[in-house]
């Protein structure tokens, strides 16, 4: 059975035992466990995070499976989150690892003890239950990160990181927005999102039975579902993870250097 040092080595070798103990010690909350959110977690766990607990409430259907990291023909009908930990649980077995199958709203939101947990990271595509969860996350100490829209977008190199508002280009993000200066109720500190600029058409029709699943295929009007590729949601989800983890290191480090 290879230790946990031995799985971590190249990591250790690039950011130093400081700055892995730091990871290791670190929590997450992960809302939203589909195209964008599963390769987010993995790319945690992969890195050393041990504290993780992964939060959606849906099953893996078989339209999850071109992008989401735990749906394969195998797992259709399973329950995303359970589907998820196990596969997360395979990486490193001495993660603590939380599956909650629960949908994150104004009703469950004291449940999650997000006021507890180092980072808030949200991939959801609600606008309703993102624009609360934003609130909630932002009014608390945990460093928070938002996915914007992954859907209608091909191209990789158009992907970037920016402060949510200047997040341009994403209607997903421009919603949030009007939604806040509606209500009169904002975000009470700043917060990096993932966005890509690039929105292409929908150019195949969906099957008649097709049925809304959840992820990031958020759409204003929700009535249609949009199409979504792979390497753009795992982009998405792989840079929440980089920015969590460029955060822990930073700090680590900066806990390293003496005051003068």
């Amino acid at each position: 059975m290879n230790t946990e040092k031995e799985l971590f080595d190249r990591a250790e070798r690039l950011l130093g035992t400081a700055v892995m103990e730091a990871i290791a010690e670190r929590s997450v909350i992960l809302f939203g466990v589909g195209g964008v959110g599963s390769w987010c977690a993995e790319t945690l766990v992969r890195s050393g995070i041990r504290h993780l607990t992964l939060v959606d409430s849906d099953r893996v259907c078989a339209s999850n499976v071109n992008r989401q990291l735990m749906a394969t023909t195998r797992t259709i009908g399973e329950v995303k989150v359970e589907a998820l930990r196990r596969r997360l649980l395979d990486i490193n077995p001495a993660a603590d690892i939380t599956a909650l199958q629960r949908a994150y709203d104004t009703d469950t939101a004291p449940s999650f003890g997000i006021e507890r947990t180092d980072y808030v990271v949200d991939a959801i595509d609600s606008l309703e239950n993102k624009a609360q969860l934003i609130l909630h996350a932002c009014s608390t100490p945990a460093v928070f990160f938002s996915s914007m829209g992954a859907a209608l977008k091909m191209d990789p190199t158009r992907i970037q990181v920016a402060e949510f508002w200047k997040v341009k280009g994403c209607p997903l993000g421009a919603a949030l927005r009007r939604k806040f200066k509606k209500s009169g109720q904002f975000p009470a500190k700043k917060f990096k999102c993932v966005f890509s600029e690039e929105l292409l058409p929908n150019r195949g029709l969906a099957p008649a039975a097709a049925t809304p699943d959840s992820g990031d295929s958020w759409s204003a009007r929700k009535a249609q579902i949009n199409g979504s590729l792979m390497h753009i949601t795992a982009i998405f989800g792989c840079m929440l993870g980089g920015l969590v983890l460029q955060d822990i290191r930073q700090k680590a480090e900066a806990d390293r250097v003496p005051a003068t």
